[in-house]
Protein backbone atom coordinates (compact mmCIF):
# COMPACT_ATOMS: atom_id res chain seq x y z
CA UNK A 1 0.00 0.00 0.00
CA UNK A 2 1.30 3.91 -1.08
CA UNK A 3 1.96 5.72 2.14
CA UNK A 4 1.64 9.35 2.41
CA UNK A 5 3.86 11.24 4.40
CA UNK A 6 2.58 13.56 7.53
CA UNK A 7 4.53 16.57 6.25
CA UNK A 8 3.03 16.49 2.87
CA UNK A 9 -0.60 17.92 2.28
CA UNK A 10 -3.50 16.60 0.25
CA UNK A 11 -3.52 18.06 -3.87
CA UNK A 12 -7.04 19.17 -3.96
CA UNK A 13 -6.67 21.66 -7.18
CA UNK A 14 -4.41 21.61 -9.52
CA UNK A 15 -3.54 23.87 -12.04
CA UNK A 16 -2.19 22.76 -15.82
CA UNK A 17 0.67 25.33 -16.99
CA UNK A 18 -0.30 23.83 -20.59
CA UNK A 19 -2.31 23.69 -23.38
CA UNK A 20 -3.63 21.37 -25.90
CA UNK A 21 -4.12 17.89 -26.02
CA UNK A 22 -1.86 17.52 -23.03
CA UNK A 23 -3.83 19.63 -20.65
CA UNK A 24 -6.60 17.71 -21.47
CA UNK A 25 -4.94 14.86 -20.76
CA UNK A 26 -3.71 15.52 -17.36
CA UNK A 27 -7.25 16.90 -16.55
CA UNK A 28 -9.02 13.57 -17.18
CA UNK A 29 -6.28 11.93 -14.92
CA UNK A 30 -7.15 14.68 -12.10
CA UNK A 31 -10.67 14.46 -12.21
CA UNK A 32 -10.54 10.39 -12.16
CA UNK A 33 -8.70 10.95 -8.58
CA UNK A 34 -11.20 13.23 -7.48
CA UNK A 35 -9.01 16.79 -7.76
CA UNK A 36 -10.41 19.64 -9.23
CA UNK A 37 -8.54 21.40 -12.38
CA UNK A 38 -7.52 25.20 -13.48
CA UNK A 39 -6.91 25.68 -16.62
CA UNK A 40 -4.88 28.69 -18.10
CA UNK A 41 -5.31 30.26 -21.58
CA UNK A 42 -3.98 32.73 -23.85
CA UNK A 43 -6.40 34.95 -25.78
CA UNK A 44 -6.09 32.53 -28.91
CA UNK A 45 -7.01 30.14 -26.58
CA UNK A 46 -10.19 31.42 -25.19
CA UNK A 47 -12.34 28.95 -26.75
CA UNK A 48 -10.03 25.56 -26.64
CA UNK A 49 -11.33 22.30 -25.18
CA UNK A 50 -9.22 22.47 -22.74
CA UNK A 51 -10.70 25.74 -20.91
CA UNK A 52 -14.10 24.14 -21.76
CA UNK A 53 -13.23 20.74 -19.78
CA UNK A 54 -11.81 22.49 -16.74
CA UNK A 55 -13.42 23.21 -13.58
CA UNK A 56 -12.07 27.02 -13.66
CA UNK A 57 -9.97 29.00 -16.47
CA UNK A 58 -8.03 32.06 -16.20
CA UNK A 59 -6.49 34.18 -19.12
CA UNK A 60 -3.19 34.89 -18.54
CA UNK A 61 -2.31 36.91 -21.53
CA UNK A 62 -2.11 37.53 -25.07
CA UNK A 63 -1.57 34.91 -28.19
CA UNK A 64 2.18 34.93 -27.74
CA UNK A 65 3.94 31.95 -25.82
CA UNK A 66 6.01 34.64 -24.46
CA UNK A 67 3.06 36.80 -22.90
CA UNK A 68 1.40 33.93 -21.50
CA UNK A 69 2.26 30.28 -21.04
CA UNK A 70 5.94 31.34 -20.56
CA UNK A 71 5.13 33.83 -18.01
CA UNK A 72 5.64 31.89 -14.74
CA UNK A 73 5.09 35.09 -12.47
CA UNK A 74 1.26 34.81 -14.42
CA UNK A 75 1.00 31.26 -13.33
CA UNK A 76 1.63 31.48 -9.82
CA UNK A 77 -0.53 34.30 -9.52
CA UNK A 78 -3.49 32.17 -11.56
CA UNK A 79 -2.91 29.45 -8.38
CA UNK A 80 -3.12 32.14 -5.54
CA UNK A 81 -6.61 33.42 -7.22
CA UNK A 82 -8.23 29.97 -7.71
CA UNK A 83 -6.71 27.95 -4.32
CA UNK A 84 -4.59 25.68 -6.55
CA UNK A 85 -2.21 23.79 -4.43
CA UNK A 86 -0.19 22.06 -7.11
CA UNK A 87 1.01 23.00 -10.74
CA UNK A 88 1.30 20.29 -13.45
CA UNK A 89 3.75 21.68 -16.32
CA UNK A 90 2.98 19.42 -18.95
CA UNK A 91 5.95 19.01 -21.55
CA UNK A 92 7.01 22.01 -23.18
CA UNK A 93 6.76 25.56 -21.99
CA UNK A 94 7.72 25.74 -18.58
CA UNK A 95 8.01 22.47 -18.07
CA UNK A 96 12.16 22.40 -17.77
CA UNK A 97 12.54 25.44 -16.34
CA UNK A 98 14.61 25.72 -13.14
CA UNK A 99 14.56 28.99 -12.13
CA UNK A 100 10.13 28.72 -12.65
CA UNK A 101 10.74 25.39 -10.20
CA UNK A 102 12.09 27.12 -7.79
CA UNK A 103 9.85 30.19 -7.92
CA UNK A 104 6.89 27.48 -7.39
CA UNK A 105 8.72 26.32 -4.32
CA UNK A 106 9.30 29.94 -2.80
CA UNK A 107 5.40 30.28 -3.43
CA UNK A 108 4.61 27.18 -1.04
CA UNK A 109 3.09 25.08 -4.33
CA UNK A 110 3.83 21.82 -5.43
CA UNK A 111 5.59 21.14 -8.87
CA UNK A 112 4.37 17.81 -10.52
CA UNK A 113 7.93 17.22 -11.77
CA UNK A 114 11.26 17.17 -10.26
CA UNK A 115 13.77 19.29 -8.07
CA UNK A 116 15.44 22.52 -9.82
CA UNK A 117 18.71 21.19 -9.19
CA UNK A 118 18.16 17.90 -11.02
CA UNK A 119 16.67 19.88 -14.07
CA UNK A 120 19.67 22.37 -14.18
CA UNK A 121 22.19 19.09 -14.42
CA UNK A 122 20.19 17.54 -17.26
CA UNK A 123 19.53 20.34 -18.84
CA UNK A 124 22.95 20.89 -19.74
CA UNK A 125 24.50 17.76 -21.92
CA UNK A 126 27.88 18.14 -20.32
CA UNK A 127 26.79 18.33 -16.77
CA UNK A 128 24.50 15.52 -17.51
CA UNK A 129 27.21 13.27 -19.20
CA UNK A 130 29.34 14.33 -16.04
CA UNK A 131 26.36 12.93 -14.01
CA UNK A 132 26.27 9.89 -15.38
CA UNK A 133 30.09 8.77 -15.81
CA UNK A 134 29.80 8.69 -11.86
CA UNK A 135 28.02 5.06 -12.61
CA UNK A 136 29.86 4.64 -16.03
CA UNK A 137 26.89 4.84 -18.05
CA UNK A 138 28.69 3.71 -21.84
CA UNK A 139 29.43 7.04 -23.58
CA UNK A 140 30.08 8.07 -27.25
CA UNK A 141 33.47 8.74 -27.49
CA UNK A 142 34.33 12.27 -27.74
CA UNK A 143 34.50 15.49 -25.11
CA UNK A 144 33.86 15.67 -21.91
CA UNK A 145 33.91 19.67 -21.47
CA UNK A 146 32.95 22.26 -23.90
CA UNK A 147 35.65 23.40 -26.15
CA UNK A 148 37.39 25.81 -25.61
CA UNK A 149 40.58 25.31 -27.65
CA UNK A 150 39.25 24.63 -31.63
CA UNK A 151 42.72 23.64 -32.40
CA UNK A 152 43.06 21.17 -29.67
CA UNK A 153 39.44 20.13 -30.44
CA UNK A 154 40.42 18.86 -34.11
CA UNK A 155 43.07 16.85 -32.39
CA UNK A 156 40.52 14.91 -30.53
CA UNK A 157 37.86 14.68 -33.12
CA UNK A 158 41.32 12.97 -35.23
CA UNK A 159 41.39 10.74 -32.32
CA UNK A 160 37.69 9.75 -32.47
CA UNK A 161 37.82 9.30 -35.64
CA UNK A 162 35.21 11.27 -38.42
CA UNK A 163 33.00 11.64 -39.16
CA UNK A 164 31.98 13.46 -35.67
CA UNK A 165 29.13 15.78 -34.01
CA UNK A 166 29.29 18.82 -32.84
CA UNK A 167 26.86 19.32 -30.35
CA UNK A 168 25.23 22.53 -28.33
CA UNK A 169 25.76 21.58 -24.63
CA UNK A 170 22.02 23.46 -23.74
CA UNK A 171 20.56 22.22 -27.17
CA UNK A 172 17.78 19.66 -28.29
CA UNK A 173 15.63 19.49 -31.72
CA UNK A 174 18.49 19.34 -34.13
CA UNK A 175 19.59 22.98 -33.46
CA UNK A 176 23.45 23.62 -32.94
CA UNK A 177 24.16 20.18 -33.94
CA UNK A 178 26.61 19.93 -37.20
CA UNK A 179 27.46 16.64 -38.70
CA UNK A 180 31.30 16.83 -40.10
CA UNK A 181 33.13 14.25 -42.42
CA UNK A 182 36.33 15.55 -42.33
CA UNK A 183 39.31 17.29 -40.71
CA UNK A 184 39.15 20.16 -43.08
CA UNK A 185 35.77 21.06 -42.64
CA UNK A 186 36.00 21.14 -38.93
CA UNK A 187 36.65 24.94 -37.89
CA UNK A 188 33.93 26.23 -40.26
CA UNK A 189 31.44 23.42 -38.67
CA UNK A 190 32.45 24.54 -35.09
CA UNK A 191 31.96 28.54 -35.93
CA UNK A 192 28.32 27.88 -37.25
CA UNK A 193 27.04 25.63 -34.34
CA UNK A 194 28.65 27.61 -31.80
CA UNK A 195 26.68 30.43 -33.81
CA UNK A 196 23.59 28.77 -34.02
CA UNK A 197 24.12 27.55 -30.28
CA UNK A 198 24.07 31.44 -29.14
CA UNK A 199 21.18 32.54 -31.46
CA UNK A 200 18.90 29.38 -30.23
CA UNK A 201 20.39 29.26 -26.87
CA UNK A 202 21.95 32.21 -25.44
CA UNK A 203 24.71 29.69 -24.69
CA UNK A 204 27.49 28.99 -27.38
CA UNK A 205 29.08 25.90 -25.73
CA UNK A 206 29.46 22.82 -27.71
CA UNK A 207 31.29 19.33 -27.32
CA UNK A 208 31.75 17.06 -29.69
CA UNK A 209 31.10 12.98 -29.83
CA UNK A 210 31.95 10.22 -32.74
CA UNK A 211 28.96 10.41 -35.21
CA UNK A 212 27.00 7.07 -35.07
CA UNK A 213 26.16 6.30 -38.70
CA UNK A 214 23.27 4.50 -38.47
CA UNK A 215 21.37 5.20 -35.30
CA UNK A 216 18.44 4.16 -33.83
CA UNK A 217 16.91 6.23 -30.79
CA UNK A 218 15.89 4.23 -27.59
CA UNK A 219 14.13 6.31 -24.40
CA UNK A 220 13.80 4.54 -21.11
CA UNK A 221 10.62 5.76 -19.07
CA UNK A 222 11.64 5.90 -15.44
CA UNK A 223 9.89 6.90 -12.62
CA UNK A 224 11.51 8.01 -8.73
CA UNK A 225 9.89 9.00 -5.45
CA UNK A 226 10.67 11.13 -2.44
CA UNK A 227 12.49 7.91 -0.26
CA UNK A 228 14.69 7.18 -3.34
CA UNK A 229 12.94 4.16 -4.97
CA UNK A 230 13.73 4.51 -8.36
CA UNK A 231 12.16 2.10 -11.51
CA UNK A 232 11.91 1.91 -14.77
CA UNK A 233 8.93 1.25 -17.29
CA UNK A 234 10.81 -0.20 -20.24
CA UNK A 235 12.01 1.32 -23.11
CA UNK A 236 10.49 3.02 -26.27
CA UNK A 237 11.88 3.56 -29.79
CA UNK A 238 11.72 6.74 -31.10
CA UNK A 239 13.52 6.25 -34.63
CA UNK A 240 11.30 7.89 -37.24
CA UNK A 241 11.70 11.04 -36.97
CA UNK A 242 11.79 14.55 -39.30
CA UNK A 243 14.30 17.24 -38.54
CA UNK A 244 15.60 15.57 -35.36
CA UNK A 245 12.26 15.34 -33.58
CA UNK A 246 9.77 12.27 -33.31
CA UNK A 247 6.67 11.18 -35.30
CA UNK A 248 6.06 8.08 -34.67
CA UNK A 249 7.20 5.56 -31.89
CA UNK A 250 6.52 2.33 -30.42
CA UNK A 251 6.97 0.02 -27.28
CA UNK A 252 8.53 -2.17 -27.06
CA UNK A 253 11.48 -1.72 -29.28
CA UNK A 254 11.45 -4.18 -31.97
CA UNK A 255 14.95 -4.67 -31.87
CA UNK A 256 15.73 -5.02 -28.19
CA UNK A 257 16.51 -8.25 -26.44
CA UNK A 258 15.93 -9.14 -22.74
CA UNK A 259 19.47 -8.73 -21.75
CA UNK A 260 19.89 -5.29 -23.88
CA UNK A 261 16.74 -4.22 -22.63
CA UNK A 262 17.62 -5.00 -18.55
CA UNK A 263 21.04 -3.52 -18.99
CA UNK A 264 19.41 0.03 -20.45
CA UNK A 265 16.63 -0.68 -17.76
CA UNK A 266 19.34 -0.38 -14.99
CA UNK A 267 21.40 2.46 -16.47
CA UNK A 268 18.62 4.73 -16.60
CA UNK A 269 17.84 3.87 -13.37
CA UNK A 270 21.12 5.15 -12.54
CA UNK A 271 21.35 7.98 -14.18
CA UNK A 272 17.86 8.86 -12.22
CA UNK A 273 20.02 7.81 -9.18
CA UNK A 274 22.56 10.38 -9.82
CA UNK A 275 20.30 13.24 -9.34
CA UNK A 276 18.11 11.98 -6.96
CA UNK A 277 15.63 11.94 -9.09
CA UNK A 278 11.97 12.48 -8.54
CA UNK A 279 8.99 12.03 -10.28
CA UNK A 280 8.58 11.01 -14.50
CA UNK A 281 11.51 11.19 -16.39
CA UNK A 282 13.23 9.86 -19.61
CA UNK A 283 16.55 8.80 -19.96
CA UNK A 284 17.63 9.12 -23.64
CA UNK A 285 20.55 6.27 -25.79
CA UNK A 286 21.31 5.82 -28.95
CA UNK A 287 21.52 2.30 -30.26
CA UNK A 288 24.55 2.06 -33.24
CA UNK A 289 24.34 -1.21 -35.67
CA UNK A 290 26.25 -3.66 -33.72
CA UNK A 291 23.43 -2.66 -30.86
CA UNK A 292 25.50 -1.12 -28.60
CA UNK A 293 23.95 1.57 -26.26
CA UNK A 294 25.00 5.21 -25.54
CA UNK A 295 23.72 7.98 -23.06
CA UNK A 296 22.15 11.11 -24.86
CA UNK A 297 20.63 12.65 -22.47
CA UNK A 298 17.88 12.89 -20.13
CA UNK A 299 14.61 14.74 -20.20
CA UNK A 300 13.11 15.81 -16.89
CA UNK A 301 9.57 15.74 -17.58
CA UNK A 302 6.44 13.43 -19.24
CA UNK A 303 7.40 12.55 -22.88
CA UNK A 304 4.63 13.34 -25.89
CA UNK A 305 5.15 9.50 -26.70
CA UNK A 306 4.24 8.41 -22.82
CA UNK A 307 1.04 6.67 -23.83
CA UNK A 308 3.02 3.92 -25.27
CA UNK A 309 4.58 2.93 -22.44
CA UNK A 310 1.04 3.19 -20.54
CA UNK A 311 -0.48 0.75 -23.22
CA UNK A 312 2.14 -2.07 -22.52
CA UNK A 313 2.36 -1.54 -18.87
CA UNK A 314 -1.21 -0.81 -17.67
CA UNK A 315 -0.24 2.43 -15.89
CA UNK A 316 -1.31 6.10 -15.81
CA UNK A 317 2.02 8.19 -15.86
CA UNK A 318 -0.02 11.17 -14.74
CA UNK A 319 -1.22 9.76 -11.96
CA UNK A 320 1.41 8.40 -10.93
CA UNK A 321 3.52 12.15 -10.62
CA UNK A 322 0.29 13.66 -8.75
CA UNK A 323 0.93 11.04 -6.16
CA UNK A 324 4.81 10.63 -6.41
CA UNK A 325 4.38 14.66 -5.59
CA UNK A 326 1.73 14.42 -2.92
CA UNK A 327 4.61 12.22 -0.84
CA UNK A 328 3.23 8.74 -1.61
CA UNK A 329 5.80 5.64 -1.77
CA UNK A 330 5.69 4.35 -5.51
CA UNK A 331 3.56 1.43 -5.17
CA UNK A 332 5.34 -0.75 -7.62
CA UNK A 333 8.56 -2.49 -8.01
CA UNK A 334 10.69 -3.26 -10.71
CA UNK A 335 10.11 -7.19 -10.47
CA UNK A 336 6.04 -6.21 -10.67
CA UNK A 337 6.16 -4.85 -14.08
CA UNK A 338 6.29 -6.48 -17.43
CA UNK A 339 5.63 -5.60 -21.29
CA UNK A 340 2.17 -6.91 -21.75
CA UNK A 341 1.76 -6.22 -25.87
CA UNK A 342 2.57 -3.89 -28.33
CA UNK A 343 1.59 0.18 -28.62
CA UNK A 344 2.43 2.69 -31.56
CA UNK A 345 2.39 6.04 -31.77
CA UNK A 346 1.72 8.84 -34.28
CA UNK A 347 2.42 12.51 -33.74
CA UNK A 348 -0.74 13.89 -36.26
CA UNK A 349 0.76 17.28 -37.17
CA UNK A 350 -0.54 19.94 -39.08
CA UNK A 351 2.24 19.46 -41.26
CA UNK A 352 2.62 18.72 -45.23
CA UNK A 353 4.51 15.90 -45.95
CA UNK A 354 4.50 16.76 -49.52
CA UNK A 355 6.18 20.21 -49.00
CA UNK A 356 8.87 19.03 -46.15
CA UNK A 357 6.51 19.00 -43.59
CA UNK A 358 5.87 22.22 -43.64
CA UNK A 359 3.32 23.34 -41.47
CA UNK A 360 -0.19 24.04 -42.56
CA UNK A 361 -2.78 26.09 -40.96
CA UNK A 362 -6.65 26.58 -41.42
CA UNK A 363 -10.36 25.55 -40.58
CA UNK A 364 -10.53 22.16 -39.34
CA UNK A 365 -13.66 21.79 -41.76
CA UNK A 366 -13.58 17.89 -41.33
CA UNK A 367 -12.32 16.11 -38.09
CA UNK A 368 -13.55 12.90 -37.25
CA UNK A 369 -11.40 10.61 -34.80
CA UNK A 370 -10.68 6.04 -35.16
CA UNK A 371 -12.75 4.48 -32.69
CA UNK A 372 -12.66 0.72 -31.22
CA UNK A 373 -11.00 -1.94 -30.15
CA UNK A 374 -7.20 -0.78 -29.16
CA UNK A 375 -7.47 2.51 -30.80
CA UNK A 376 -6.63 5.86 -28.46
CA UNK A 377 -6.87 9.52 -29.50
CA UNK A 378 -5.20 12.08 -26.97
CA UNK A 379 -6.03 15.59 -28.76
CA UNK A 380 -7.68 19.03 -28.21
CA UNK A 381 -9.32 20.04 -30.98
CA UNK A 382 -12.60 19.32 -32.24
CA UNK A 383 -14.69 20.36 -35.80
CA UNK A 384 -14.83 23.61 -36.89
CA UNK A 385 -11.84 24.83 -34.72
CA UNK A 386 -8.68 26.61 -36.20
CA UNK A 387 -5.16 25.54 -35.98
CA UNK A 388 -3.28 28.62 -34.57
CA UNK A 389 -0.23 29.62 -36.27
CA UNK A 390 1.34 30.62 -32.70
CA UNK A 391 1.78 27.09 -31.07
CA UNK A 392 3.60 23.47 -31.90
CA UNK A 393 1.27 22.54 -34.64
CA UNK A 394 0.34 18.91 -33.41
CA UNK A 395 -3.30 18.47 -33.57
CA UNK A 396 -3.52 15.02 -31.42
CA UNK A 397 -1.79 11.67 -30.71
CA UNK A 398 -2.62 8.62 -32.60
CA UNK A 399 -1.89 5.49 -30.45
CA UNK A 400 -2.74 1.48 -31.19
CA UNK A 401 -2.60 -1.25 -29.24
CA UNK A 402 -2.12 -4.86 -29.98
CA UNK A 403 -1.32 -8.17 -28.75
CA UNK A 404 1.76 -8.07 -30.54
CA UNK A 405 3.62 -5.69 -32.93
CA UNK A 406 1.84 -6.97 -36.19
CA UNK A 407 -1.78 -6.53 -34.42
CA UNK A 408 -0.62 -3.13 -33.46
CA UNK A 409 0.51 -2.00 -37.27
CA UNK A 410 -2.59 -3.33 -38.77
CA UNK A 411 -4.30 -1.31 -36.03
CA UNK A 412 -2.47 1.78 -36.80
CA UNK A 413 -3.42 1.37 -40.67
CA UNK A 414 -7.09 0.89 -39.70
CA UNK A 415 -6.94 3.74 -37.51
CA UNK A 416 -5.31 6.25 -40.07
CA UNK A 417 -7.87 5.34 -42.51
CA UNK A 418 -11.00 6.01 -40.54
CA UNK A 419 -9.17 9.35 -39.08
CA UNK A 420 -11.01 11.76 -41.56
CA UNK A 421 -9.12 15.14 -41.31
CA UNK A 422 -10.21 17.83 -44.08
CA UNK A 423 -9.19 21.59 -44.07
CA UNK A 424 -5.63 20.97 -43.68
CA UNK A 425 -2.78 18.63 -44.41
CA UNK A 426 -1.73 16.10 -42.17
CA UNK A 427 1.05 13.80 -41.48
CA UNK A 428 -1.80 11.11 -41.24
CA UNK A 429 -0.71 9.85 -44.76
CA UNK A 430 2.90 9.70 -44.06
CA UNK A 431 1.90 7.40 -40.77
CA UNK A 432 0.47 5.42 -43.20
CA UNK A 433 3.44 5.05 -46.10
CA UNK A 434 5.52 4.22 -42.69
CA UNK A 435 3.27 1.32 -41.37
CA UNK A 436 3.36 -0.22 -44.92
CA UNK A 437 6.82 0.28 -45.90
CA UNK A 438 8.98 -3.05 -45.32
CA UNK A 439 12.05 -1.32 -43.60
CA UNK A 440 9.30 -0.51 -40.52
CA UNK A 441 7.55 -3.42 -40.19
CA UNK A 442 11.01 -5.72 -40.69
CA UNK A 443 12.18 -3.68 -37.97
CA UNK A 444 15.41 -2.77 -39.80
CA UNK A 445 15.28 0.92 -39.93
CA UNK A 446 17.17 3.55 -38.09
CA UNK A 447 16.72 7.56 -38.11
CA UNK A 448 17.47 8.32 -41.29
CA UNK A 449 14.39 6.51 -42.08
CA UNK A 450 12.69 9.62 -43.84
CA UNK A 451 16.05 10.32 -45.76
CA UNK A 452 16.26 6.87 -46.81
CA UNK A 453 13.40 5.97 -48.00
CA UNK A 454 10.50 8.59 -48.17
CA UNK A 455 9.81 11.81 -50.86
CA UNK A 456 6.94 13.56 -52.42
CA UNK A 457 6.51 11.15 -55.26
CA UNK A 458 6.67 7.70 -53.08
CA UNK A 459 3.41 9.32 -51.38
CA UNK A 460 1.81 10.64 -54.18
CA UNK A 461 2.36 7.45 -56.04
CA UNK A 462 0.33 5.74 -52.80
CA UNK A 463 -2.49 8.09 -53.53
CA UNK A 464 -2.41 7.40 -57.12
CA UNK A 465 -2.04 3.93 -56.41
CA UNK A 466 -5.67 3.91 -54.16
CA UNK A 467 -7.60 5.68 -56.37
CA UNK A 468 -6.95 3.50 -59.41
CA UNK A 469 -8.49 0.65 -56.82
CA UNK A 470 -11.17 2.93 -56.44
CA UNK A 471 -11.87 3.62 -60.12
CA UNK A 472 -11.38 0.12 -60.94
CA UNK A 473 -13.86 -0.45 -57.73
CA UNK A 474 -16.50 1.53 -58.95
CA UNK A 475 -16.53 0.04 -62.85
CA UNK A 476 -17.19 -3.48 -61.35
CA UNK A 477 -19.79 -2.07 -59.58
CA UNK A 478 -21.62 -0.51 -62.18
CA UNK A 479 -20.94 -3.57 -63.64
CA UNK A 480 -22.56 -5.98 -61.43
CA UNK A 481 -25.37 -4.27 -60.41
CA UNK A 482 -25.71 -1.80 -63.31
CA UNK A 483 -26.16 1.13 -60.56
CA UNK A 484 -27.46 4.33 -62.24
CA UNK A 485 -25.08 6.83 -63.71
CA UNK A 486 -25.89 9.09 -60.60
CA UNK A 487 -25.16 6.65 -58.49
CA UNK A 488 -21.69 6.06 -60.06
CA UNK A 489 -20.97 9.79 -60.10
CA UNK A 490 -21.68 9.27 -56.42
CA UNK A 491 -19.39 6.75 -55.71
CA UNK A 492 -16.59 8.61 -57.62
CA UNK A 493 -17.28 11.56 -55.41
CA UNK A 494 -17.04 9.52 -52.18
CA UNK A 495 -14.18 7.91 -53.52
CA UNK A 496 -12.02 10.87 -54.55
CA UNK A 497 -12.95 12.22 -51.41
CA UNK A 498 -11.84 9.59 -49.21
CA UNK A 499 -8.20 9.13 -51.21
CA UNK A 500 -7.44 13.37 -50.89
CA UNK A 501 -8.42 13.79 -47.54
CA UNK A 502 -5.07 13.09 -46.14
CA UNK A 503 -3.49 14.17 -49.74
Amino acid sequence: MSQISPLTSQISKLLIANRGEIALRIMRSAREMGIKTVAVFSEADRTALHVRYADEAICIGPAASSKSYLVGHKIIEACKQTGAEAIHPGYGFLSENAAFAREVKAAGLILIGPTPEAMEIMGNKLSAKAAALKYDIPMVPGTEEAITDIEEAKQRAIEVGFPILIKAAAGGGGKGMRIVEQAEDFEEQMHLAVSEAISAFGDGSVFIERYVTSPRHIEIQVLGDMYGNIVHLFERECSVQRRHQKVVEEAPSAVLTTEIRAKMGKCAVDVAQAVNYVGAGTVEFILDENLDFFFLEMNTRLQVEHPVTEMITGLDLVKEQIKIARGEVLSIKQEDLKIIGHAIELRVYAEDPLNNFLPDIGTLQTYKTPKGNGVRVDDGFEEGMEIPIYYDPMIAKLITYGANREEAIERMIRAIDEYDITGIQTTLSFGKFVMQHEAFTSGKFDTHFVNKYFNADSLKNDHKEEALLAAIATVLLLKDQKVTSSAVAEIAVNNWTKNRKNY
